[in-house]
C-alpha cells in the first residue's frame, strides 16, 4: 500500500515525550521554552504511524482480550522474524541462541558495562556521540576514553592511531561503537569495522556495536552488520525495532551475544526480562511484513533531507551541512554565526519556539552544532526551519 507521510497527526493527549513533556525537557535543560506552540524536533522518534501490518496485529491482540505475562520462548515465531529480518535486509544469519531480549538498547548498554568491566575502567566512545553512551559509562563509575572523531568539513573519520593507543592501556576493557552514527551519520565502510574490531579484539577490549539505526539508510548507501565482516564470536550487537519502525515506546531490543560465556554473564547481570505481549506481536508483524512501509519511509525522510539542504543553501548559507549517510538526523554547523553555543540556543529554542538539541550534548566536539531529527511530515520541518531562519538573519 501507498503511505501518507505527509499527513500530520496530533500527538498531543498520547503522553508523548515529544510532543508534551514540557516540565521534564526543561528539568533536563534541553529548551527553556515549551507550550503548545512548540515544535519539537529532537527526540528520535518519527511522527509517522507504524506499518498497517502491525497496527492490525495489535488490533487482533487486544481481541483476545488478555495481557499477562508473555514471553517468546513458547514460540519461535518471534526469534524467527528476527533472524529473516537480518537475513533477508543484511545477509546476516543470527544463531537463534545469540539473541537476548531486552527492554532497551541503553538499559542493555548498561548491563553490558557492568558484566563486561570494572568500577574505574576506562570505556571507548567516538564524540561527538549519543550522549546516553556517556551517562551509562559515568553512571556506572566507570571512566570515558574518548577517541574523537575527526571532523573534515562536516565529514567525520576515526582516528585509528589514537584508538590503537587507547585500546592498548590495561585498565580500557570496552568500545561501545555507534554504528551507524548519531549524529553525525557516517555509515562506516567495511574497511573501517574490520579495523575497529581488530584492535579491538588483539587488545581483549570487548566491542559493544549499537546498530539500531541500521535500517535507515540512504540511497546508495550500505549498512554492514559488524557480525557479518568479522568471524569472531566476542563482538557484541545491539539491534531494536524503535527506530525502524517507530515503536520506541514498546521497549523491545534485542543483543546479540555470540559467545556462550559472555551470553550466560550478560542474562545473569540483566536479570529476568520478558517482552510484553504488544511488543512480541509488533516485533512479528513488522519484521515479517514491514519492508514496504520502511522502503516508503527512508525515500520520504530522503525528500526531508533533500528538501533541509536546499532552505539552509537558499535561506541559512551560513550553516554548513552534510547529507548524512545513515540515521534520519541532520547535524547543523552553527558555527559560521560566530555566536555562542548559548547564543544560539536562545535564538531556536526560546525565540524560535523549536526544540532541537543542543550539539554540545554529543560532548565538546559538539560545539555550535545543532542535532535536528528529520523524520516528520515536510510541513513541521518547514515550519521549523522558517521560525529558526527569522532568528539568524
Amino acid at each position: 500500500m501507498k503511505y501518507n507521510f505527509d499527513e500530520v497527526i496530533d500527538r498531543r493527549g498520547t503522553h508523548s515525550v515529544k510532543w508534551e513533556a514540557g516540565e521534564l525537557l526543561k528539568d533536563f535543560g534541553l529548551t527553556d521554552r515549551f507550550d503548545e506552540d512548540t515544535i519539537s524536533l529532537f527526540v528520535a522518534d518519527m511522527d509517522f504511524p507504524v506499518p498497517e501490518p502491525v497496527l492490525a496485529a495489535l488490533h487482533a491482540r487486544v481481541d483476545r482480550k488478555m495481557f499477562g505475562y508473555s514471553t517468546y520462548d513458547t514460540s519461535p515465531d518471534y526469534i524467527q522474524a528476527i533472524q529473516g529480518w537480518f537475513r533477508r535486509r543484511h545477509d546476516w544469519n543470527i544463531n537463534a541462541e545469540a539473541i537476548v531480549y531486552s527492554p532497551g538498547t541503553v538499559e542493555a548498554i548498561n548491563v553490558l558495562i557492568r558484566t563486561f568491566s570494572q568500577p574505574g575502567d576506562g570505556i571507548i566512545i567516538q564524540r561527538p556521540v549519543y550522549a546516553p553512551f556517556t551517562s551509562a559509562i559515568e553512571g556506572n563509575n566507570r571512566r570515558v576514553v574518548n577517541n574523537a572523531l575527526i571532523n573534515n568539513d562536516g565529514y567525520y573519520t576515526i582516528d585509528f592511531a589514537d584508538l590503537e593507543a587507547k585500546a592498548q592501556d590495561p585498565n580500557t576493557t570496552m568500545f561501545i561503537l555507534c554504528s551507524p552514527h548519531n549524529p553525525v551519520g557516517r555509515v562506516w565502510t567495511p574497511e573501517e569495522l574490520i579495523k575497529m574490531a581488530e584492535i579491538c579484539l588483539a587488545n581483549d577490549v570487548v566491542l559493544v556495536a549499537d546498530e539500531i539505526h541500521g535500517d535507515l539508510i540512504r540511497r546508495g548507501q550500505t549498512h554492514y552488520p559488524l557480525c557479518t565482516l568479522v568471524d569472531d564470536d566476542r563482538l557484541i550487537a545491539c539491534t531494536a525495532i524503535n527506530k525502524t519502525f517507530n515503536m520506541a515506546g514498546l521497549h523491545c531490543s534485542n543483543i546479540v551475544v555470540n559467545n556462550k560465556e559472555m551470553r550466560e554473564a550478560f542474562k545473569k547481570e540483566l536479570g529476568w526480562k520478558t517482552p510484553t505481549p504488544f511488543a512480541i506481536t509488533a516485533l512479528i508483524a513488522a519484521y515479517n511484513e514491514g519492508e514496504e512501509w520502511l522502503e516508503q519511509v527512508n525515500d520520504y525522510i530522503d525528500g526531508n533531507i533533500a528538501f533541509l539542504e536546499q532552505f539552509l543553501k537558499e535561506r541559512m548559507p551560513q550553516v554548513k551541512f552534510r547529507i548524512p549517510e545513515g540515521t534520519y538526523i541532520g547535524w547543523l554547523d552553527f558555527s559560521g554565526y560566530g555566536l555562542t553555543d548559548v547564543e544560539i540556543h536562545d535564538r531556536i529554542y526560546n525565540k524560535g519556539n523549536v526544540v532541537l538539541e543542543d550539539g554540545t550534548m554529543f560532548g565538546p566536539e559538539g560545539a555550535g552544532y545543532q542535532r535536528i531529527c528529520l523524520p516528520s511530515p515536510r510541513s513541521l520541518i518547514a515550519a521549523a526551519m522558517e521560525r529558526i531562519a527569522a532568528q539568524f538573519p
